[in-house]
């Protein structure tokens, strides 16, 4: 799949902004990647909403294989080959994945504040920490500086 193929394969879904990714392409909607065109078709984001769909047109989840095993990517399933020839209901099921994928980003948002808030509560305490030493160390010449 080349990137005009994926243009006009997207045309009644609306703009799309196509990147090259691993052996392929990202696809995104309004800064959501939803789907990615790989050699081994075109696979579209999925969560427990959408997999059935996905699992009744006898579709797969994206798998890759390495040299101990076969990794599973269970957010993303392969698109039915029927929907290449039907640009309406493919523009219905790319909704759904773009749907899927920022309830996805969704779910990831509150860990990751979490996480900025414990760093900076960490830098917070090593700065102030910081500020206590220096400022002992100026009491502690200020008490030898009288007392000389």
């Amino acid at each position: 799949m080349d990137r005009d193929f994926l243009i006009d394969l997207f045309s009644d879904f609306g703009p799309v902004t196509i990147r090259p990714m691993f052996s392929g392409f990202g696809i995104s909607a309004d800064g959501t990647n939803f789907a990615l065109a790989l050699r081994a078709g075109l696979f579209f984001r999925a969560d427990e909403q959408t997999i059935p769909q996905f699992e009744a047109e006898g579709s797969k989840p994206f798998s890759y294989q390495t040299r101990a095993k076969t990794v599973v990517v269970n957010s993303y399933w392969q698109l039915p080959a029927r929907l290449f020839d039907d640009s309406e209901e493919l523009s219905v099921w790319a909704r759904a994945a773009l749907a899927a994928a920022q309830r996805a980003a969704l779910r990831k948002r509150p860990k990751a504040k979490k996480a900025v808030k414990k760093t900076t509560a960490k830098k917070v305490a090593a700065k102030k920490s910081v500020v206590k030493k220096k400022s002992e160390r100026r009491v502690g010449k200020a008490k030898r500086a009288h007392h000389s």
